[in-house]
């Protein structure tokens, strides 16, 4: 079968079975032509909550579909691979959480949305990478414990100066890779380009930036500029989905190894198993779960 047959077929069958397929951006673009939703990953959850579909599937890793069924526990949620883990969101337990709170009592603590539900349970509030200022900022608590990544916390500490935050050493594998040679070496080759970058990323790196946001945010501001080369510094399948939307544009990528492997496990075929049935797994959350993620996914939309 080839890609665009099969991608045909996903289409017909995801009609005819009332299946709503979210893709998150880092997916491959044949994954990308086929959903019916693209974007961040808690900005899909959202989108799952209002889809008319009873069924998702999320193309994107394991923290991702859990916070689609925490957002809408009575759809069957279905993870496009089953091995669709993150680095970031594993690397702490709820153990290490209860320690350091015990460590620091009257501490607040923050759970990026890459974490997984387990670990939302002990959080009191969540925060995607675009309201993670503004949510700190809002809240009462003057000391906060912020999980996992170092990065985005030092990166939200630098803007909120008059909050302590408590940070442990964790973060996204790929983003760490970046480093400031890699910057300076890009600008060098490409002195017309602004260098967009991810707040997931060392001091050393986003200190070069001509802006820093989440995915989202990186796509939209070059959309929007009237620049006409960028250096990407995030995952490399931006700058492809980037050049295929801008193609009057030119993108960079900041190295040839910034890829989540996570991500690319999904593949078309897999897709395609999903909305066969012989493919992907099925999201299973308790309900005591579920209650307890949502309420720190709730405090996150009170306050931002």
């Amino acid at each position: 079968m080839t890609v665009r047959r099969m991608q045909d077929e996903i289409i017909r069958l995801k009609k005819e079975k009332d299946i709503c397929i979210l893709a998150h951006s880092y997916q491959a673009r044949e994954i990308i032509e086929v959903a019916d939703y693209v974007g961040d990953s808690f900005q899909l959850s959202v989108k799952a909550q209002t889809a008319p579909q009873d069924t998702v599937i999320m193309c994107g890793v394991r923290f991702m579909a859990e916070t689609v069924k925490i957002l809408s526990p009575h759809k069957r949620v279905i993870l496009s691979h089953p091995d669709a883990g993150c680095p970031m969101a594993e690397q702490m337990d709820v153990d290490l959480i209860r320690q350091l709170q015990a460590n620091n009592p009257g501490a607040a603590t923050v759970a990026y949305i890459n974490t997984t539900a387990q670990l939302k349970t002990v959080c009191d509030v969540c925060v995607t990478s675009s309201s993670a200022v503004k949510i700190v900022r809002n809240m009462a608590a003057d000391k906060i414990i912020f999980i996992p990544d170092c990065n985005l916390g030092a990166y939200v500490q630098e803007q909120v100066p008059d909050k302590k935050l408590i940070l442990v050493h964790g973060g996204c594998p790929t983003h760490a890779k970046m480093t400031e040679e890699d910057v300076l070496a890009a600008k060098k080759a490409h002195p017309d380009a602004l260098f967009l970058v991810h707040p997931e990323c060392t001091r050393e790196v986003t200190k070069h930036a001509d802006y820093i946001g989440s995915t989202s945010g990186i796509m939209d501001y070059a959309k929007k500029s009237e620049a006409r080369e960028f250096i990407i510094g995030t995952e490399n399948s931006i700058a492809e989905h980037l050049q295929y939307e801008c193609p009057d544009k030119k993108f960079y990528v900041l190295g040839r190894d910034l890829v989540c492997h996570n991500m690319k496990l999904t593949t078309l075929p897999d897709v395609y198993g999903c909305v066969v049935g012989t493919a992907g797994c099925d999201i299973e959350l308790d309900g005591d779960t579920i209650a307890a993620a949502g309420r720190c996914i709730d405090e996150m939309l009170r306050l931002g």
